[in-house]
């Protein structure tokens, strides 16, 4: 679950991670309204879920009441790489001495949290790991042990920060770990993490990717849920909690676990087809999982034929069965569907189908021959 910039700044303030004074908006007037309470200039900025807002022109400075104006009219409803802005964020301007890089995410091979941190930031991690691999430090955090400040200030050290930065660094580092974990966050970042002619160290901007399992523990992260960018299929298929991703082929597809729901996009590709979705039904294949996955299915026009390829595992295939049967009576269906059942109980899960199988649901023996029938079906 990604946040925009202004989320993931009130989500490092309640840390204590200092952050520019701002508000968010989608109205123009209100954003001359901010920028006259945080005082001039200011910097008016587009809050999409994409990179490249600068390049854009969807950051701009203010000098004054006017040019706030300008900039909010022009930045609200600019299409940045297929985003709309909705909403804008208003900040006062910051002076730089220096731009610094800093963030927390999980290296899964070592076990480990992994941070980052760099005295070159301003610019994308990846092209600083490209051309400079030296100027990033990194730190392996045990989870069980935590970071401390000692080894946080060695990592600042080894990172060859100036040294006025040092002793606001290391409190920001340790607030944006303590971010990162108590917030059940997946990646926390700062970049730029700046040092002020002052030699306040502060944070410039927010990038914050939630894991949305932790939405149980985190209430308040409904606020973000909404706001995640979903297309019509997208949102109807979230709203009855299913993984959804919408694609642009004409073979639906359904699958018990995200590994073999990707697996079978691969299958229908390999065999000259498009997959129009991604969607994982997980370990629950009974008729309501099912109704609901086939309803949002449906009701994308695009798709031709569906292809429901299920393992059972914990599910039993029998289940998988009725759960396919009843959904089909409930759900007026405007394309033939092939299923492909394996695993735990198939040879129940298909005694049970085969006598309801017709030109509006077959049944193939295996996952290669079940995407060739649904991609022959489309195309038909």
């Amino acid at each position: 679950m990604d946040l925009l910039e202004y989320q993931g700044k009130q989500f490092f303030a309640q840390y204590g991670i200092p952050v520019s004074d701002g508000e968010a908006t989608g109205d123009v007037e209100e954003a001359v309204a901010i920028a006259n309470r945080v005082g001039y200039p200011v910097v008016v900025k587009a809050q999409v879920h994409v990179g490249g807002r600068g390049k854009a022109g969807g950051v701009k400075l203010a000098d004054n009441e006017a040019e706030a104006r300008e900039h909010a009219t022009n930045i609200l409803g600019l299409d940045i790489k297929g985003h709309i802005v909705k909403t804008i964020w208003v900040e006062v301007a910051s002076d730089i001495a220096e731009e610094y890089y800093a963030s927390f995410t999980l290296d899964r091979s070592a076990k480990q949290y992994l941070g980052m941190l760099s005295a070159e930031g301003g610019v994308e991690i990846e092209t600083v790991a490209e051309e400079n691999p030296d100027a990033i430090a990194k730190i392996h955090v045990n989870p069980a042990e935590g970071l401390s400040e000692e080894a946080c200030r060695a990592w600042v050290a080894a990172a060859k920060l100036n040294p006025k930065a040092t002793e606001g660094a290391v409190d920001i580092l340790m607030k944006l770990f303590t971010a990162y974990v108590e917030g059940d966050a997946d990646l926390v970042e700062i970049n730029p993490l700046i040092l002020k002619p002052t030699g306040e160290v502060h944070a410039l901007d927010a990038k914050v990717s939630l894991d949305a399992n932790a939405m149980y523990e985190h209430p308040e992260y409904a606020q973000y849920d909404a706001t995640q960018p979903r297309d019509e299929r997208e949102e109807a298929a979230h709203a009855k909690g299913l993984q959804y991703v919408g694609l642009d082929g004409s073979v639906g597809v359904i699958a018990n676990g995200a590994g073999l729901a990707m697996s079978t996009l691969d299958v229908v590709n390999q065999v000259g087809g498009s997959p129009a979705n991604f969607l994982d039904i997980g370990g629950g294949a009974n008729a309501d999982v099912m109704a609901g996955a086939l309803e949002v299915i449906n009701d994308d026009k695009n798709v031709k034929a569906i292809f429901i390829n299920i393992f059972g595992g914990i599910t039993r295939g029998e289940e998988v069965a009725n759960g396919i049967i009843e959904a089909m009576g409930r759900v007026q269906l405007d394309s033939p569907i092939v299923v492909r059942l394996d695993g735990t109980n198939a040879e129940e899960g298909r005694a049970i189908l085969k006598p309801k199988l017709s030109d509006r649901l077959m049944m193939e023996d295996t996952m290669l021959s079940a995407a060739a029938k649904a991609v022959e079906l489309a195309g038909n």
